[in-house]
């Protein structure tokens, strides 16, 4: 029989169907090109065993000038500077109480009858003064409650943190972790963290240590006080796990009847945000033609957007902002046990902005540039459209005067800036329908913008990256890029992407560069996810497509670290192409990735083809496994809407490596049908392979 060389283009497309894309490429998963030929993506490590609070979804690094390493890390939650693995909590505090102001309530009481182990409401002897939902102990069981309704305790979960449900009987200690902090007009919300200190015993198991650590607000009962879950002693550090905060609970007993005393004081981190959208529907919302006529659109709800931050280093320092939230600063001679305060608290700040959508530091001139900030004239009042730049070296001075160079700009299109990139020669400004780019050109005018397109739309403000001179970005339903001009990039899997995510959580769409492989790639939520579960890739060198599956929320390409590094769903940073598995366990597991061929047909499909065998051609370079080997398939059928048949799986297995790579030399199979599909997988560990150009013997067979 023939032998018939397999050979397919570079890239994946979706937009035929999978009998018109012959000779191409139709389904992967964790799958690149490399010079026009598919292999296995690389794998990942962990680049710590600490985790972070929170959904991380900004990431920067830089270099001290003594050598030192630091990578900020900003979640909904905190913002950290990791050094060396370890998380160094510098989230800013926005405010810090009188001594007295705070003061401590804690419960405990009986039980006015018996329970049995399965019974959802807890009758105590008295529920005055016990909080309105929290967590109990009786005996050794911990128990949760929703809610205190008269003497009761309902929608109870019996038998929590590894206890075990038991019978209770009358009169039985009712011990309670939750502490009623009492503290006016305290200007919290629900997650938001809290460092008390100078607080006294309040009597006998909630101690003095107990109160005086790091806690995080479950419950805002009003504007003068909020609930706490008392926890053993621990260190601020023992916050940074994977579940947030320990679960080692402290409950009081009859005697903790104290208040705390006179000199507690309580320091506020700033406001926690949404690790999601909280979005609206209706007329309005979303960009004008965003869509399809008649599709539903929807809009995040004010004040409740995602947590987003960005960060630039001026020198050693750091510049940070919470998007929509003030800009802060951190100084690096003060240590990374310092946290970052307020640009415009600093001893000799003049009219810094107060309120910003994100900061940058111009490499080219050293201006600090906020976007959609306040202006000078009436500070605290945000306006979307309008850009400030500081002073040339100087991150304090930012009033407009003839002697320095700080001024400001304002866009004259669309309703609020989403993003702005800075490449080697201008920063691109990203309004919700525009696109704008800002230059340098020294005194008077410092900087000029021009309008570049009024027919953009963009997905997120995280889903633009630059690529040296080149920007490419997500839209709302296209892909662009700028060298110049502003191109539509031709995208073989648009209507896939565009029909598989999840619009209402657009926001958390985020870029990352891989310049090692020319790759772009945006993580986004995919139909059925409210979190990124998905990627898809653009190869600017090959001018092609692939995507897959992979959690990552902030991705970043390779520069003061040696490999790419990204953060992931699960709350760890990883440093990614490393070996070929998957490092999220002990020990690594096996990172499942194929990819398989649209249908080819001999002539136009009016005879049958008969296949008896398959000659691989592939490599396993670089696999650890001592037999490395991937799966070959090839799959038949005879209408482009039937079942397929199928050979059996046939493992090409690795045999030697001396003095050439060798591996099975053919799989005998046989198939008779129409159309066929090849595929090829692997699901092993420490294994990586390289398709080349496998054939198959194969001839035509009758039409009957």
């Amino acid at each position: 029989m023939p032998l018939t060389k397999l050979q397919f283009r570079p890239g994946i497309n979706r937009e035929t169907t999978s009998y018109s894309n012959e000779g191409g490429w139709f389904d992967m998963d964790k799958v690149r090109f490399r010079f026009g030929f598919p292999e296995k993506i690389g794998g990942w490590i962990k680049e710590s065993t600490n985790a972070f609070l929170g959904t991380c979804r900004a990431l920067h690094p830089w270099q001290a000038l003594n050598g030192t390493n630091y990578l900020g890390v900003g979640t909904n939650l905190k913002y950290y500077i990791n050094e060396g693995g370890a998380y160094n909590d510098i989230t800013p505090i926005r405010a810090t109480t009188s001594a007295g102001d705070v003061t401590f309530n804690a419960s405990a009481n009986t039980l006015s009858s018996g329970v049995d182990a399965v019974v959802t409401t807890i009758p105590l002897t008295s529920g005055s003064g016990f909080p309105d939902t929290g967590i109990i102990q009786i005996g050794s069981e911990t128990i949760s409650y929703a809610l205190l309704v008269g003497n009761n305790l309902t929608g109870c979960v019996r038998g929590l943190n590894g206890s075990t449900a038991a019978s209770h009987s009358s009169s039985a200690a009712v011990k309670c972790s939750t502490i009623i902090v009492t503290d006016n007009d305290h200007g919290a919300l629900e997650n938001d963290f809290v460092t008390f200190s100078g607080a006294a015993t309040l009597g006998d198991a909630v101690t003095a240590n107990v109160l005086n650590q790091e806690y995080q607000i479950f419950y805002i009962k009003n504007n003068n006080s909020y609930y706490i879950n008392a926890r053993a002693v621990a260190s601020i550090e023992s916050i940074t796990t994977t579940d947030g905060l320990s679960n080692s609970y402290v409950f009081a007993t009859t005697s903790d009847s104290g208040n705390g005393g006179s000199s507690v004081v309580g320091a506020y981190q700033i406001n926690t945000g949404l690790d999601t959208t909280i979005t609206g529907t209706g007329w309005g919302a979303g960009t004008w033609s965003r869509g399809t006529w008649g599709s539903g659109a929807s809009l995040a709800v004010s004040g409740q957007t995602l947590r987003i931050w960005s960060h630039d280093n001026f020198g050693e320092d750091l510049i940070i902002n919470v998007r929509d939230g003030d800009i802060f600063y951190w100084d690096k001679s003060s240590g990374t046990s310092s946290r970052a305060v307020e640009l415009s608290s600093l001893a000799g700040s003049n009219k810094a902005p107060t309120v910003a959508k994100q900061v940058i530091v111009s490499d080219r001139d050293r201006h600090v540039i906020a976007f959609g900030c306040d202006s000078e004239l009436e500070p605290g009042v945000q306006d979307p459209l309008l850009i400030r730049f500081s002073d040339q070296e100087n991150i304090l001075e930012w009033q407009s005067l003839i002697e320095n160079t700080a001024g400001d700009l304002r866009i004259g299109s669309g309703s609020k800036i989403i993003t702005a990139v800075e490449t080697r020669q201008q920063v691109l400004v990203f309004t919700d329908v525009s696109l704008h780019a800002m230059q340098f050109l020294g005194p008077p005018f410092t900087f000029g913008i021009n309008s570049i397109s009024e027919n953009i739309t963009i997905a997120s403000p995280l889903s633009a990256i630059a690529v040296e001179d080149n920007v490419f970005w997500m839209g709302a339903e296209e892909f662009y890029a700028y060298g110049g001009a502003v191109q539509r990039i031709p995208c073989s899997v648009r209507d896939y992407v565009f029909t598989n995510i999840n619009n209402s959580q657009l926001e958390k769409v985020t870029a990352g560069l891989n310049t090692a492989f020319s790759e772009v790639t945006w993580f986004y939520p995919s139909a059925t996810s409210s979190e990124n579960d998905s990627y898809v890739t653009y190869n600017y060198d090959q001018k092609i497509w692939y995507y897959g599956t992979l959690g990552r929320t902030c991705w970043l390409d390779r520069g003061v670290n040696v490999d790419p590094i990204a953060a992931s769903t699960d709350h760890y940073l990883y440093f990614q192409e490393i070996g070929f598995d998957d490092g999220s366990t002990s020990p690594a597991s096996a990172i499942t990735s194929y990819i398989e061929s649209s249908q080819m047909d001999l002539g136009d499909g009016e005879q049958f083809a008969f296949m008896r065998r398959l000659i691989p051609d592939l490599t396993f370079r670089n696999s650890t496994a001592s037999t490395p080997q991937a799966t070959m398939t090839l799959k038949v059928r005879n209408f482009p809407g039937g079942n397929y048949l199928s050979s059996d799986e046939s493992s090409v297995a690795k045999t030697a490596s001396i003095p050439v790579e060798q591996f099975t030399e053919q799989v005998f199979v046989r198939l008779r049908g129409r159309s066929f599909a090849f595929r090829i997988e692997s699901e092993d560990t420490g294994v990586g392979w390289r398709l080349g150009s496998p054939r198959v013997d194969i001839r035509p067979d009758g039409r009957r």
